[in-house]
């Protein structure tokens, strides 16, 4: 970041644009110097090191943003750059003033338009601004919020004319996101550049993020000392998913969607474990629309019907308040001078963007003879209505746009089209400008409106595009402002961040409840494959490995038993056996398409886990991104080498699965969730299990005697039976192991006697007469094995088979069955009334 021309990291800025790094002569300005002298220090090779530290980061952390129809998929690694947004001491004290101001005044404007409606009465505000937006809710006409608050956070884009002067382009109003963004961003930004960071004295973010927490708890209606405060979530499949799990974890707020909440005598409840529990405040970061299918939005499956009806009685807050998005058309931008003076009695201290509504006749006459320097914008944006360039435009499409406008315009607004300045961005050629917005938000505190220190920035896709947006793949850079007090300084950036967290909530939804079960079983499944399909590619070789053979004919009656080949394929040649198992073990670890792959049980994984992503430590993501990494590999084209490669994986695969499951189980608390978790991991063992022991003997149409040393390979108890059974393979031996031992962590008995133990510990009531459900059936699995006899067990008929256990088989399979459903009736379904507390 030197004077342009000298050395290779020359930052040259694009001619005629304010820069926000460099002055005209080409030195750095006051607030970058610290910065500018650091990075040209590093040099090129160094920053890249530095950065490429900081990409791990976000991947380690998960950070990302759902790009809609995003052909990489909808968890896009978030885009941060190395350099940050620096801004000075004085400079953000005038930002600061202007943000807080324009949050009161729409708080005020707000106030007016869901109330008396005295700015529509005495013309300060054209009708039309209200009562044609889509964004006026008019079920929530006359709803008081808790203080008069209906914006307990904004959002202000922000964008510095060619002169200097900041101006506003965009208000958020109704759900802003970015701030938890913005934080991830301080997180990554102050461990890649620490000692710059250290010595540029950055403001913490820290004290934000305490004061919205506890304004939130504060407002809450029915005065309780400790509210209960929820996050509601469209779900993971909307774009800023990872910031709403990564506020709820540090704000120890439970993250909720809609059905997980209900309502019940006009109060909010959360569906839980232990029933429903009520509900005090929901700060949203959903649509105000879609919260509620019966009053707002009929086509909503997002929202908690009756949610209005409550939020009206006064029994539940929201945040912000249901219609807030009605300040987010630029349409109001064109009054916003006038009405400061008559709600505020202040000059607005930061002026919008220059703004015409085309609704009046002085204002459209000016648009349609300025056209080509304007940019026109739907006045009520909506999905799929973007901005539209003049200017670039032939002159059938301008006059198109002209008629349009003639025809409806109340629904056009026209700006000033304005050169965004440049900030300088790392690619793979050095240091290049690109253009800026910043997005600073504030919070009310309990009295006013608070402005974070930093501030969520982005930056286009290319210096000449003027069109800066996450969605069509922009990036963002930290925000530091300078100026810290010297207590705050001297504390690590860590400190500065994570102080936040409030811990976690111990409240379990039933959601999370059901994802948590199946991430049990699916992460076992993964497991079961992984070993299935490692006991038998040994088959593939003819060079012997002792303690890891499996014949071919083994391999191929194995996999026609359990139902992955057909029936009559041991009749097939050699070479077609051969190929055909090569073919279908290859596919079950490479093909993600196949359901019974192990692709595809890593999908779900990932599908049940990141609607817990507040719920999981970071090195359990690690593990599973390691994990996801490691299967994402393809089938190698030599053909001498895939069966190396293949072992190779998954034996490495053991190893990460492993510590997948040791992270799972020494890193969740041993509450409820913990019980759904292993329950879920061991009823699909004992599945698993019951289903090979089916295959390989009870059902086996061929000597099966060959197969005792795969199934105990499966099920990773070789060693056991070596180290207990002083003797060849014996099938009452392997039967006793894996069927009836209490101590052997494979054995059907010990998954058995593990889910009774839990299901004992579920939470429930006990007022009832007997025990609840589940645990009857919990009981009714393990009875037959408390007794049995192995030699019993292994007697074969006149047929050669084992009725006996096929009977024990088939039974403990329906009995699995019917305890998952009595779980999902019991605990994951809130369908039926359900006992409210106190009744």
């Amino acid at each position: 970041m030197e004077k342009p021309g000298r050395g290779e990291w020359a930052y040259v800025p694009a001619a005629g644009q304010w820069d926000e790094c460099l002055l005209p002569s080409g030195f750095p300005r006051r607030p970058w110097r610290t910065l500018a002298v650091a990075v040209g220090r590093m040099g090129k090779k160094q920053l890249a090191r530095r950065w490429q530290m900081g990409q791990q980061l976000i991947k380690a952390n998960g950070v990302t943003y759902n790009v809609y129809g995003d052909p990489q998929g909808k968890e896009r690694p978030w885009v941060l750059d190395p350099i940050p947004m620096v801004i000075g001491r004085d400079e953000w004290a005038s930002l600061e003033r202007a943000v807080a101001q324009r949050a009161s005044l729409l708080n005020a404007i707000l106030a007016d338009l869901y109330g008396p409606r005295q700015l529509i009465h005495q013309r300060n505000l054209p009708a039309e601004l209200l009562f044609a937006s889509q964004n006026f809710l008019r079920p929530c006409f006359d709803i008081k919020p808790q203080a008069g608050v209906y914006l307990h956070s904004f959002a202000a884009d922000l964008v510095r004319s060619p002169s200097g002067s900041w101006w506003v382009i965009s208000d958020r109003t109704q759900a802003p996101s970015g701030v938890g963004y913005a934080l991830e961003n301080r997180l990554v930004s102050a461990r890649t550049l620490s000692a710059v960071f250290n010595q540029s004295r950055v403001r913490p973010l820290n004290r934000f993020f305490e004061v919205q927490r506890d304004a939130l708890q504060a407002l809450a209606p029915n005065g309780r000392t400790n509210p209960r405060v929820v996050l509601l979530t469209p779900g993971p499949d909307n774009e800023t998913y990872f910031e709403h799990s990564f506020l709820a974890r540090h704000w120890g707020f439970p993250l909720v969607e809609g059905a997980d909440l209900t309502v019940r005598g006009n109060r909010v409840f959360l569906k839980t474990l232990a029933g429903l529990e009520p509900v005090d405040m929901v700060l949203r970061r959903m649509d105000d629309s879609f919260c509620d299918p019966l009053e707002l939005r009929g086509d909503s499956l997002l929202g908690i019907p009756g949610f209005t009806q409550a939020v009206r009685t006064g029994n539940v807050g929201v945040a912000n308040a249901l219609g807030s998005g009605l300040m987010e058309t630029s349409a109001h931008m064109a009054f916003l001078p006038g009405l400061c003076r008559h709600l505020l009695g202040e000059e607005l201290r930061m002026p919008s963007v220059a703004t015409w509504w085309c609704g009046q006749d002085r204002p459209r006459s000016y648009v349609k003879e300025h056209l080509e320097e304007l940019v026109i914008k739907p006045a009520f944006p909506g999905y799929g209505q973007n901005a539209e360039f003049p200017a670039y435009m032939d002159a059938a499409a301008r006059q198109d746009l002209i008629r349009r406008i003639e025809a409806d315009p109340e629904r056009f607004v026209a700006q000033e089209q304005i050169q965004l300045s440049t900030a300088p961005v790392h690619t793979d050629g050095g240091l290049t400008p690109r253009h800026v917005v910043m997005r600073v938000f504030a919070a009310w505190d309990g009295h006013s409106y608070i402005v974070l220190p930093g501030a969520l920035t982005r930056v286009s896709t290319e210096a000449s595009s003027p069109v800066v947006s996450m969605q069509l793949g922009g990036g963002s850079k930290d925000t530091w402002v300078l100026g810290a007090r010297d207590e705050a300084a001297s504390s690590s950036a860590r400190q500065s961040a994570a102080s936040v967290t409030a811990g976690v909530s111990t409240e379990l939804p039933s959601r999370v409840a059901d994802n948590l079960f199946w991430l049990g079983r699916y992460a076992e499944r993964v497991e079961a494959g992984v070993r299935l399909v490692r006991a038998l590619l040994p088959s593939l070789s003819g060079e012997e490995d002792f303690g890891r053979t499996a014949s071919l004919d083994t391999a191929v009656q194995l996999l026609v038993a359990i139902g992955y080949l057909p029936d009559e394929f041991p009749r097939a040649s050699l070479a077609e056996k051969r190929w055909q198992v090569e073919r279908l073990l290859a596919s079950m670890v490479y093909d993600p398409g196949r359901t019974s792959g192990i692709g595809a049980n890593l999908r779900n994984i990932r599908r049940v886990t990141w609607p817990l992503k507040e719920r999981l430590s970071n090195d359990t993501w690690r593990v599973l991104q390691d994990l996801e990494t490691l299967f994402s590999a393809t089938l190698p084209l030599n053909p001498e080498s895939r069966l190396t490669a293949q072992m190779t994986l998954l034996d490495r695969a053991i190893v990460v699965l492993s510590a997948f499951s040791g992270l799972l189980m020494e890193n969740t608390t041993r509450g409820p969730g913990w019980h759904f978790l292993e329950i879920g991991r061991r009823l699909e063992r004992a599945m698993q299990m019951s289903e090979l022991l089916m295959a390989a003997m009870a059902e086996a149409p061929f000597e099966f005697e060959p197969s005792l040393e795969t199934l105990l390979q499966i099920a990773d108890s070789s060693i056991t039976y070596r180290s207990r059974y002083f003797t060849s393979l014996s099938m009452e031996f392997v039967l006793e192991l894996l069927l009836a031992d209490e101590t052997n962590p494979r054995s059907l008995r010990f998954q058995l006697e593990t889910i009774r133990d839990h299901v004992r510990n579920l939470p429930g009531d006990r007022d009832t007469e007997g025990p609840p459900l589940q645990e009857a059936v919990a009981e009714r699995l393990l009875a037959p094995f408390l007794a049995v006899s192995a030699e019993d067990v292994a007697a074969r008929d006149f047929e050669g088979n084992m009725p006996m256990l096929e009977e024990m088989m088939r039974q403990l399979k329906g009995n699995l069955y019917d305890l998952s459903d009595a779980l999902t009736a019991r605990h994951f379904s809130h369908v039926a009334v359900t006992r409210l507390p106190g009744s």
